[in-house]
């Protein structure tokens, strides 16, 4: 077994998901691919993040990797994949169900992010004067990459 591939017993819990989701027949004659090297080859790109055509000739060409990770995105299997491996962590007591996680996956980026105009009138500063004077004294490093934002804010006495 290779390092990224799905184990046999890994293997025996997704099976009956993966294997339902099947095409019986390949539309241009062809024999469909081995389900479980599919996965694998998912996988390894998923551990390692090559892009798509960096994928070992051992897992078949990239494009039919990719055209079976794209329908079992599309079909949800992944999401039975995942429902199917808690329910055998919650049955071991390996869940603890009162810490949260939460997923930066779908943070939604500002429009400015992919190229778009930031509608800032010409003179007027894009972002808050950063301090890293406030860093130290909230006792992080000075190598720290956090940094503290402040507004100036006028004091009126009362």
């Amino acid at each position: 077994m290779r390092r990224h591939d799905v184990s046999d017993e890994q293997w025996d819990l997704v099976k009956p998901i993966v294997c339902a989701n099947r095409p019986r027949k390949s539309k241009a004659g062809r024999p469909t691919r081995d389900p479980r090297l599919m996965l694998n080859g998912v996988f390894w790109i998923l551990a390692t993040g090559a892009p798509w055509r960096d994928l070992p000739e051992r897992y078949g060409p990239w494009k039919t990797v990719y055209g079976y990770f794209a329908r079992w995105r599309k079909t949800g299997v992944y999401a039975k994949v995942i429902d199917v491996l808690q329910i055998k962590l919650d049955e071991n007591g390996l869940i603890d169900w009162e810490l949260w996680c939460v997923d930066g996956a779908n943070v939604r980026a500002a429009r400015a992010a992919a190229g778009a105009d930031k509608k800032v009138s010409s003179g007027t500063r894009t972002s808050p004067p950063t301090t890293h004077w406030a860093a130290r004294e909230a006792g992080l490093d000075r190598n720290s990459t956090w940094s503290l934002t402040v507004r100036a804010r006028r004091w009126r006495p009362k």
